[in-house]
Parts: C-alpha cells; structure tokens; sequence
C-alpha cells in the first residue's frame, strides 16, 4: 500500500478553480486504481504552515546546541513541532500530488512556506562531505497540476515567465524525487470561448496520468 500526499494551494473549491477541478479528476481516478493506498488530502490554505522565521531559526540553533527543551519559549516549541510533522509526513510518503493556480507567474505563497517546511536537512536530504547536497526522497514520484489564464507550460512563448512549475521541479530534483511530470490547464483568460474544453481535455490527462501514477 503506498501513501498518497494529494496538497492543495487554491482558496476556492473544485466548482470555481480550474486546477482544483482538474486535480479532482485526478486524485478520483487515482483512488479507483488504486482501492487499497491511503490519499491524505493537504488543504494549505486551511493548514497551520509556520513560515520559517525567527522562532524557528532561534529553535534550531538550540536543538543544534543541545539546550533543553525547558529552556525554549513557547512559540520556537510550537513551530519546530508544527515542522517537524509536516516534514516527516513528508518523507514517508511515497507520492505526491501538487496543485495549484498560477498567480504573478508563480503559485501562492503558502505553497512556498509548505516547501520551506518540507526542505529540511536529515528528513528529505542530507549534506555528504566533497559531493554536496543529496536528496533522500529516491523512491517516491510526484504531478503537478497547474493552471493559468495564459500560456506558460515548457516549450511556450510564455515558459520564461513561468516560476512555478519550474521551481517546484528543482524542489523535487533537489529532494532526490525521481519522477516528477506536470498538467497544465492553461491558457483559459486567453481564449475564454475555449476554457471549457480546455478544463475537459486537461481533466482528460489527468485520469489518464492518474492510473498509472
């Protein structure tokens, strides 16, 4: 049985977001091939992801000097808990699932704090002495379902102004993530007559890529 992560970073639902309806499709499909995996849905917007800030930083400085539990203050307690469950739902999962719209060419910010939260040395990749920085997360595989009113998937006019899905593939490549391929509903403000059956053919892909995911 493996553990599916399925991570949303819209505010609205399936009924008014493009990704989220085409990440439906997905995650429904994927279920039904596979009866027996656990999908654990990660709502962001309606998650406690601590930002890494000064709490967090003092509280790592303290672990790494040994300073007792006692001696940390209630907040760099709170957080570094709160961040060590989430980087450690994480790494035993074995796929995951991406989803989210294109804003400013780039995903919403709580989707980066996730990423910081799960970019954590000795839990999703490791520091090796004369060859740098090694991911751990060798045997997982991970989608992602992006839309966007224009046109930015790679090989288009717009791929340079894209900062998502660029950046969550050398996310995922950093974390040693083998396997990482993207859906993009896209192109909607653009040709607004077409957006229907632009959503259609990317909800298409979506159950196709899902049985074999």
């Amino acid at each position: 049985m493996a553990t599916v992560l399925y991570i949303t970073a819209h505010p609205l639902d399936h009924e008014q977001s493009y990704s989220m309806a085409v990440g439906q499709q997905f995650i429904q499909a994927y279920r039904e091939a596979n009866q027996a995996d656990e999908v654990i849905h990660l709502d962001l917007y309606q998650m406690d992801i601590p930002q890494l800030d000064a709490d967090i930083f003092s509280g790592w400085g303290k672990r790494g000097a040994g300073v007792p539990h006692e001696q940390w203050s209630a907040a760099e307690k709170a957080k570094i808990q709160r961040l060590d469950a989430l980087v450690d739902q994480f790494a035993a999962a074995d796929k995951y699932v991406f989803v989210n719209p294109i804003w400013n060419y780039s995903y919403p910010p709580v989707m980066k704090a996730y990423i910081d939260c799960i970019c954590i040395a000795g839990k999703t990749f490791q520091y090796i002495p004369g060859q740098g920085r090694t991911g751990l997360l060798t045997g997982t595989k991970a989608v992602h379902i992006q839309a966007s009113g224009s046109v930015l998937s790679p090989g288009s006019a717009g791929e340079e102004l894209e900062m998502g899905h660029r950046h969550l593939k050398v996310i995922m490549e950093f974390l040693g993530v083998p396997s990482f391929e993207g859906i993009f509903v896209e192109g909607m403000a653009a040709a607004p007559d077409q957006a229907s059956a632009i959503r259609d053919k990317a909800m298409e892909r979506a159950r196709e890529m899902a049985r074999s995911f």
